[in-house]
């Protein structure tokens, strides 16, 4: 916590109580996630072809995505590294709501290198057992969400996008459905990082969305004006969202079209969880479905296919989850990671806009 000791001495250097303020401590995260991320990720892919952690690719994929056999993947390990470098620097380790981000996405971080230890070095695409991959994700977000309610950090109600008043307490039952937020944030999400690109570029466009309504959720005049929950603590978290928009950013300068590191288990079950701690603990559940709309369909299209399958013997989609299906049917891989960007921008106006609208 740079930023405690630097504010400490404002009294002697006046120009130092600019930390106190979220907005500027917000930017330094930005740009130390970035220019970390920026400068180490070549030693850390480097570090990977050494390591000979490679890709594996599936035998009933797509036939163009052969040649990516063998591409670095654990690169989330770069973006976790981009978050945690700004946490200790620039933002308020006493606040427990950034210490329950924290948990969430470095347990989720540890699942997915779990399952991409696994993966590489049985050089299959299988990796950790889905049952106690689940398992360990519903231990980690139920007792961090336990935690939260049964020590007052958050309430139990579920908002509801687009109407002013209408809340719906779900008491102790709250705390499976949050689980489950955060558990299927990070599964969806993991399912759409199958393209170069595609899954970051949604993750930084939600973080960023998030970060909005974190701060917006943690100032008492702002959430008094817009009629939304005030959340003691909760603009603490605007650093914490900013330095994954910019560990996004940096690793995104490596995982563009063709990907030079992918970002693996490690990186998009962290980052999908990231997401769903972050819109519970501001009361976003629900508004999540809509920002993280390309991460909900391309789930769907798997659940929908899996239960097609088994029901009738016949698929709904050429191959799924959904991004594939578009390969199959002739679209190049950089128009569909574009389209999907595009769409991920005006989910996010659309998230955005409710804040007026409730």
């Amino acid at each position: 916590m740079l930023y405690k000791f630097l504010f400490m001495m404002s009294d002697q250097y006046s120009f130092l109580n600019v930390f106190r303020y979220i907005t500027f401590r917000t930017f330094l995260s930005f740009f130390t996630a970035f220019l970390l991320c920026w400068w180490f990720g070549p030693k850390f892919i480097r570090i990977l072809l050494r390591k000979q952690v490679g890709q594996s690719i599936r035998d009933d994929g797509p036939q163009s995505h052969k040649k990516k056999q063998g591409t670095p993947t654990m690169g989330g390990g770069l973006i976790l590294l981009g978050l945690l470098a700004p946490a200790l620097l620039w933002m308020d380790l006493w606040n427990s709501l950034v210490w329950s981000v924290l948990i969430v996405t470095l347990g989720f971080g540890l699942i997915g290198y779990m399952d991409d230890y696994f993966k590489v070095s049985k050089k299959n695409h299988r990796g950790l057992s889905g049952k106690l991959r689940l398992a360990g994700e519903f231990l980690i977000s139920g007792g961090v969400i336990s935690f939260l309610v049964y020590s007052n950090q958050i309430p139990t109600l579920v908002y509801f996008p687009f109407f002013k008043h209408l809340a719906v307490d779900l008491g102790f039952l709250y705390i499976p459905f949050a689980a489950l937020v955060i558990v299927g944030c990070a599964n969806a999400v993991n399912l759409t990082d199958g393209l170069d690109g595609l899954a970051i570029v949604p993750v930084i466009i939600c973080a960023a969305t998030l970060g909005v309504l974190a701060y917006t959720a943690g100032h008492v005049r702002i959430a008094e004006y817009l009629n939304i929950p005030y959340i003691v603590g909760a603009g603490e978290l605007a650093p914490l969202t900013a330095a994954v928009v910019a560990a996004g950013l940096g690793f995104l300068w490596f995982n563009t079209y063709p990907a030079q590191v992918f970002m693996g288990d490690v990186g998009s079950l962290s980052l999908g969880g990231f997401l769903g701690i972050v819109s519970v603990v501001t009361q976003n559940e629900l508004l999540l479905i809509i920002l993280g709309g390309v991460f909900v369909i391309e789930a769907i299209s798997v659940i929908s296919q899996v239960i097609s399958f088994k029901l009738t013997g016949k698929r709904i989609f050429k191959m799924a989850p959904l991004h594939h299906h578009f390969e199959l049917k002739g679209l190049t891989e950089t128009k569909i990671i574009v389209r999907f960007w595009i769409i991920s921008v005006l989910l996010a106006v659309l998230s955005l806009a409710t804040l007026k609208l409730r």
